[in-house]
């Protein structure tokens, strides 16, 4: 079992509280829609050359089916070892040192309506011979409305202004950066925040990091609802199936999440969760 000081283990009391709160939200859009779907809980641990089960930590994966969300991962991992000694390289702070430590909260939801918007949220806090955080989220509409994309940059705006007034704009730019195709020269979706190697005062970062998911509970949501009903055509949800498949691109071939994940031994469900159910290629 991975003995953890007190900054790591507040990060992770905050990480598995933020996702009973997100899942219970999650859960209550469902039975408004008419469904009893749950979210099914799975505990893994990680698996790496030279450990034992439990040395390396682990996580608990989440997944719910349901008549809104068509399918919904939420996932928590606390996990600590040795990186390989090439992605080491890779690290901030794990160059010379390849030991590690990460504990975090990963999101992504696929639904069932193609006027709904997919979402992705994260947030996570690393240490090797530095200690820093980094997360953000980013709306992912098959068919986008302004609206929607008002009120979620809104959101984190404001989480980001309460905390310093130049992160919006700089975290905004780098999930523009981030959050995109090269080889299709397109975005995968409206955009959000993201932010990483945020190093410094440990307590102000983590108020900053808790502002983020705050401001994913208060933004998302209420945009379910507002599209969660809406009629939708055939020519809808082929939108939505080829928008997929270009999500499932950039999270296969750029995201660094999905990289992290294979490269430390961490649960392939949990890792590749983030893949829609049903997609198409044009």
């Amino acid at each position: 079992m991975i003995q953890l000081d007190q900054e790591q283990a507040e990060a992770r009391a905050w990480f598995e509280s933020l996702r009973t709160r997100i899942c219970n939200a999650f859960e209550e859009i469902e039975r408004e829609a008419g469904s009893d779907a749950a979210f099914d809980f799975a505990p893994w641990d990680r698996e790496a050359e030279g450990i034992t089960p439990g040395e390396g930590g682990g996580g608990v994966r989440g997944v719910m089916k349901g008549k809104v969300f068509e399918k919904v991962g939420v996932n928590v991992s606390t996990v600590g070892g040795v990186f390989a000694p090439e992605f080491a390289k890779t690290i901030h702070g794990a160059e010379n040192n390849p030991h590690f430590f990460a504990t975090g909260i990963s999101l992504v939801a696929h639904m069932a309506n193609p006027h709904v918007p997919a979402v992705h949220m994260n947030t996570r806090f690393l240490v090797t011979e530095k200690r820093w955080f980094g997360g953000g989220a980013d709306l992912n509409p098959p068919i986008p409305y302004e609206e929607d994309t008002a009120d979620f940059h809104a959101a984190f705006r404001a989480a980001c202004d309460a905390h310093n007034p130049a992160y919006y704009e700089k975290f905004k730019a780098w999930a523009d950066d981030y959050f995109y195709i090269p080889h299709r020269k397109v975005h995968r979706g409206v955009g959000g925040i993201f932010y990483d190697h945020l190093t410094g005062d440990f307590a102000e970062n983590l108020a900053f990091t808790k502002s983020v998911g705050e401001a994913f509970l208060t933004a998302f949501p209420p945009i379910v609802r507002r599209r969660m009903a809406t009629p939708w055509t055939d020519a809808d949800m082929t939108q939505m199936f080829e928008w997929r498949g270009r999500y499932a691109e950039f999270n296969l071939v750029h995201d660094r999440g999905t990289l992290f994940g294979l490269k430390t031994g961490g649960n392939i469900e949990a890792i590749l969760m983030s893949l829609p159910p049903m997609a198409s290629w044009s």
